[in-house]
């Protein structure tokens, strides 16, 4: 075939084929495993059509063939085999610690056909040095078992190689290759530099702004000699290539034959570029891929997934019917079908629920309004018919922002979870409802901080003063979601309902009533405050999803009482901020998130376990980590795995090799690679809301042990299948003492 003829001496020559190059030794890359034991990675880079160039391509082409050598046996005859699956993710996960690589499909798969093309090259080289004589026939003895490269080979694989090679049909297709190769029409001259390096070469060589050039001028280029001469038959070839692009348009080029391959007379085969070198295809010389008919399973495939598209489309339809019947907020203002248009709104910060109209109007979240004057998002004013909107909770994980974020690239709006966005005027509800609950008789309840004076002062002053608005709002109040609790047990949620009464008495009860409450530096590593609106204090009440404002506020109650004053408790436990390294902010500024991460790490004198509440963008999880030990607990109540937060692994990983760099640690070479993650088998949720709570609950009593090692089982004392409603009541009567201790609400 013409494209083994181009590349004949680049794909069939392996690294060391050459005599020379044997003498020198096995080439192991020494220096790249030195520098990753440094956190050090190199970067590489592409050309236009999706191949690798740059001045570490070739230290990484070289790194491709040690590891195929390493992982790939060389009795391996199809590279592709399903079960050669799990080496080549190796290798391709070893590659990616080295060097600076997107973890894109198109990227792995040109890293591994590359890593296909040393293993071949590496079994002809055995075959030509060990199994053939001078004259390239294969020789009749047994050849002795290769010493030189036992760490790579076995003497069971040799043998067994050795097999393979002398069978039959495999010396009639190496004679049949061997004749076709031995002399090239049009030899290719350029050894171990490719297409790819060549053209980067001539472009940089000649200053041109072209990205690429035609197949044609770098196919003559590469049959170029040391002296610069071109034979004549490759000059004609490359003046009737050069005649052919003058009459034959781009589309007839794509979907027939190129101009090379017209003028070499030759057939072209899918997949490939003739001219153009590894990596190349149609889909990305032509950006636009080849057609083809769509398969029966592909076509029903399709059907099926329009079929579900229209049947949910119509449940929608209905669900929208019903909501515009029930709800009074929603009424047809024209025949655009203006739903309940809010234009005036308070001034100041305000809780709002977020709505979309497309493709179905829907509730998708819930934030803060702020409507000042003059405000600006991203140092640029707002679209006219927009507000500034801070985003809080997430209801719907596939809704889509009004307007995407094009400082941040930010498109969903589980990603702008703690930022601010534009949201349309009519698509936001202020959220002024304030629901209360029935007062309840006082069956007994968790005392274990009721020495507190704040505490009795708090309940004399809501028995006194507040008795007539109590019963005033008596028959407007809501019952407390307490299902799954006994009716007759010990258990009565009284510093909810307190919290609650208060609230509803101050000016709390409005919409855009917000509380501060300090942050001290020793929480999480530097000051700040913490904002507490109306909406965050609802969600507890009526149990729903948790922001990060009550998150952090936990974390302050876990401070205050457990670890302030307890040298052991605070020199042993330490937070990491939600804030400050969340899903959104992990995606748009990393470098940010692992600078906080490393210079939290670095406080760390003894053994510490990090505490991090992470949310994915619509669920909490608990990440606990020893920097010092390189241990990661991974506590996820809905049974997930790490693997299903790439970028959160990544971030973590990455902050405690440059915090293991940074302090100088000499780690074992068996563990420098191997950060340990521990998948804790933590009590899981039985709904979709609960995780915040169990986050709380998770913190709270891995204080309480006072353990730094979280067993994989976990506490015993804590050890159950799922946490009670009984158990998540606890944690919320914890945060609602802790406001009213605080005075965070007053009459």
């Amino acid at each position: 075939m013409a494209s083994d003829q181009e590349n004949s001496q680049d794909a069939n020559a392996p690294d060391d084929t050459s005599e020379k190059e044997i003498t020198r030794g096995i080439t192991i890359m020494k220096s790249i495993i030195r520098d990753r034991d440094k956190a050090v990675t190199y970067n590489v880079n592409w050309n236009a059509d999706n191949q690798l160039i740059g001045s570490n391509a070739a230290k990484l082409a070289s790194y491709i063939g040690t590891l195929v050598r390493m992982h790939i046996p060389i009795t391996a005859t199809r590279w592709s085999n399903k079960e050669l699956g799990s080496a080549k993710d190796k290798i391709w996960t070893e590659i990616l610690r080295s060097f600076n690589i997107e973890d894109t499909t198109i990227r792995k798969k040109y890293i591994l056909q590359l890593a296909g093309k040393r293993h071949r090259g590496w079994r002809t080289f055995l075959t030509n040095k060990y199994l053939k004589d001078k004259e390239k026939n294969f020789v009749e003895y047994d050849p002795e078992y290769p010493v030189k490269y036992a760490i790579f080979i076995t003497e069971e694989e040799w043998v067994a190689f050795v097999d393979q090679r002398r069978d039959e049909n495999f010396k009639k297709v190496s004679a049949t290759n061997r004749e076709r190769a031995s002399n090239p029409t049009y030899a290719y001259k350029k050894g171990r530099l490719g297409y790819a390096r060549l053209e980067e070469k001539i472009l940089d060589e000649t200053k041109s702004d072209a990205t690429s050039l035609p197949p044609h001028v770098l196919w003559k280029e590469a049959r170029v000699g040391k002296d610069g001469t071109v034979r004549d038959d490759v000059q004609h070839i490359y003046d009737e290539c050069e005649t052919l692009s003058q009459s034959i348009s781009t589309a007839e080029d794509q979907e027939n034959r190129s101009v090379l391959s017209r003028a070499l007379n030759v057939p072209e085969y899918p997949g490939r570029v003739r001219g153009k070198g590894h990596g190349c295809t149609p889909t990305s010389l032509y950006k636009n891929p080849r057609r083809r008919n769509p398969s029966n399973q592909e076509v029903m495939e399709t059907l099926q997934a329009l079929q579900a598209q229209v049947l949910q489309l119509q449940k929608d339809n209905e669900r929208y019917r019903c909501m515009e019947k029930c709800s009074s907020q929603l009424k047809e203002t024209s025949e655009k079908a203006s739903i309940n248009c809010q234009n005036k709104f308070p001034e100041g910060i305000s809780s709002c629920q977020l709505y979309l109209s497309s493709p179905t109007y829907r509730l998708v979240g819930k934030g803060k309004v702020h409507n000042t004057s003059g405000d600006l998002l991203h140092h640029r004013p707002l679209p006219d018919g927009h507000l500034k909107v801070s985003v809080d909770v997430v209801l719907d994980k596939d809704a889509l922002l009004p307007i995407p974020d094009i400082v941040s690239e930010t498109t969903l709006l589980r990603d702008a979870i703690g930022s601010f966005v534009a949201w349309p005027l009519d698509l936001i509800f202020i959220d002024d409802e304030t629901p209360t609950k029935p007062a309840s008789k006082d069956n007994g309840i968790l005392r274990h901080n009721e020495s507190v004076a704040s505490q009795k002062e708090v309940f004399a002053q809501g028995s006194q003063q507040l008795s007539q608005k109590i019963g005033s709002r008596q028959k407007k109040k809501r019952d407390l979601p307490v299902t799954s609790l006994p009716k007759k047990g010990a258990f009565v949620p009284r510093y909810q309902i307190s919290l609650e009464t208060l609230v509803d008495s101050s000016d709390m009860a409005t919409a855009g009533a917000i509380r501060l409450l300090d942050m001290e530096e020793d929480i999480f590593g530097y000051s700040c405050t913490e904002t507490i609106g109306k909406e965050d204090l609802e969600h507890i009440f009526r149990h729903q999803e948790l922001g990060v404002g009550v998150i952090h506020t936990y974390i302050r109650f876990l401070y205050d009482n457990f670890m302030r004053g307890n040298d052991q408790l605070s020199n042993r436990f330490r937070f990491v901020s939600s804030s400050l390294v969340n899903k959104a902010l992990i995606c748009r500024e990393p470098d940010s998130c692992r600078e906080y991460l490393v210079k939290r790490f670095m406080a760390s004198s003894t053994n510490n376990l990090y505490l991090w509440p992470y949310n994915s963008g619509c669920h909490w999880l608990l990440l606990a980590i020893d920097p010092l030990k390189e241990v990661v607990y991974f506590l996820n109540s809905i049974d997930g795995e790490w693997t299903n937060y790439p970028d959160m692994k990544q971030l973590v990983d990455t902050s405690i090799k440059v915090f293991r760099s940074q302090r100088q640690a000499r780690v074992p070479r068996t563990k420098s690679s191997n950060i340990t993650w521990i998948k804790v088998q933590c009590p899981l949720q039985r709904n979709g809301i609960d995780c915040g709570y169990f986050v709380m609950r998770f913190m709270r009593e891995i204080i309480n042990m006072n353990q730094i090692e979280i067993p994989i089982t976990y506490f015993d004392e804590y050890k159950c299948a799922h946490y009670t409603r009984l158990q998540l009541e606890q944690i919320k009567e914890e945060l609602c003492q802790y406001f009213i201790e605080k005075r965070l609400i007053s009459i």
